[in-house]
This record gives C-alpha cells, sequence and structure tokens, in this order.
C-alpha cells in the first residue's frame, strides 16, 4: 500500500521534497517534530513521531538508530517500544521495508535505548547549566509548591515514603521515573540524586518526549543492577 512513497513508513503527509532526499535538517537536535505522524513498520499503527524511533540504513549497508532525526536517508519508523524492535528484527522488517539487504545489529533495542538514555541525560545536564534544574527533596518541594516546576522527575529507585510525598505536591504535573539515581547523579554531577524540578521551557519537552521513548525500552526490562536501597536526597 505504501510502495510508492519515499518513505515507507509515512502516511498521512508526505514529507517534503526536499526531506524526503535528505532526510531531517542536519544539526535538529530537538528530535522528533511535533505534529508529525508515521507509521509503525510493525503494527501498521499511525503515531505522532515523538512516540516512534526513526532507523535508517547506513553506507554500509546497517541499520542505525537515528533517535535524534538528524542521519540523512530514508526514515524507517517504529513505535518506541523494545517489543516492537525485537520483532522487527525477527521479521526481516527492515531489509523489507528498505528493499535491500542489510546488517541488523543482535543489540538493537540496547542500542536505542543508551541512545535515549544519553539523550535524555545531555538534556538534564543542560538544563543544569541554565540554570533550569532544583535537586533534593527540600528544594523540589517548595519549587512545587511556588509552581516554579514544569517536571517532575523521581529516581526509579526512590524510597518509596518520599517518593509518595514529593508527587502528592505535583498532581498536575509530568513525572518521569524511568532513571535511578546514579543515572540522574551522573549527569547533575553527584554521585546520585533522587528528586529532581525541572523549569518551563524547551529542555523540559525534550527531556520528557526523550523519556518517554526511554520508557518503551525499560518496561518490563531487568534493572536490578541499577536499583539499591536509597535515603533520600
Amino acid at each position: 500500500m505504501l510502495s510508492n512513497a519515499r518513505d515507507i513508513s509515512e502516511t498521512t503527509r508526505p514529507a517534503p521534497a526536499d526531506e524526503r532526499r535528505a532526510g531531517p535538517k542536519a544539526g535538529s537536535k530537538d528530535g522528533p517534530k511535533a505534529g508529525r505522524e508515521r507509521r509503525c513498520l510493525v503494527s501498521r499503527e499511525t503515531l505522532a513521531t515523538e512516540r516512534m524511533i526513526r532507523f535508517v540504513v547506513g553506507p554500509d549497508g546497517a541499520v542505525v538508530p537515528d533517535v535524534g532525526c538528524v542521519l540523512p536517508g530514508r526514515g524507517l519508523w517504529l513505535t518506541a517500544q523494545r517489543d516492537i524492535v525485537a520483532a522487527a528484527c525477527a521479521r526481516n522488517v527492515f531489509a523489507r521495508a528498505a528493499r535491500a539487504s542489510v546488517a541488523v545489529p543482535d543489540d538493537l533495542a540496547d542500542r536505542v535505548e543508551h541512545l535515549l538514555l544519553d539523550r535524555a541525560l545531555n538534556s538534564l545536564g543542560l538544563a543544569r547549566r541554565a540554570g533550569q534544574v532544583a535537586l533534593g527533596f527540600e528544594v523540589v518541594r517548595d519549587w512545587l509548591r511556588q509552581g516554579r516546576a514544569a517536571l517532575l522527575l523521581t529516581a526509579s529507585d526512590a524510597a518509596p515514603g518520599g517518593a509518595r510525598k514529593i508527587k502528592a505536591l505535583a498532581l498536575d504535573l509530568p513525572h518521569v521515573g524511568e532513571f535511578a539515581s546514579a543515572e540522574l547523579g551522573r549527569a547533575l554531577g553527584r554521585d546520585s540524586v533522587v528528586h529532581v524540578a525541572i523549569a518551563r521551557g524547551r529542555l523540559a519537552g525534550v527531556l520528557r518526549a526523550d523519556a518517554e521513548r526511554l520508557a518503551g525500552f525499560r518496561a518490563g526490562h531487568d534493572q536490578a543492577d541499577a536499583r539499591q536501597e536509597n535515603g533520600e536526597d
């Protein structure tokens, strides 16, 4: 049905001619653009690209995740879920879509997860350097009470009591719980961080979108090595 389209995963709105030739504009670092939709090659669902992962076939014929949507070439789109990527690999979906022999890494889903994690933590570090981050239970609590936060992050290995208390103050805010305390600490220059608030702005939106995509690769995936006993930050 889509065999005549340049981007075989695109459905309702064709990409501009220059994008079809060269892919997304180089240097665009915000990831998938809001308002655009593509069709997943596995589920056949049409979704907003913020909920998907773009792949391209590199010059060497290898399938490469393009989580930032910056690489040139035809986009091959999948729903941002680990099982969807696994199904695409098992069913030879990439080769059929590209109409060519391709090499698919055995750890493709893990590569996507690591790339999304790196993107999200990089955005978090940028927000810190821009003065848009509050750290620690008491400071985050004050930001929430003052209405200064746009996004709340709680470490996945946070103590349940503290997590409940802080989330009770942020019922109307989006919440991210995909990162371990050591991962948050790595982005924020500390050994570990449990509670984080992000101020309103572009970086909060980018971080939220990448965290939501990351959730599809961590849900049900063993993270026992990232969990440990924690007190309050």
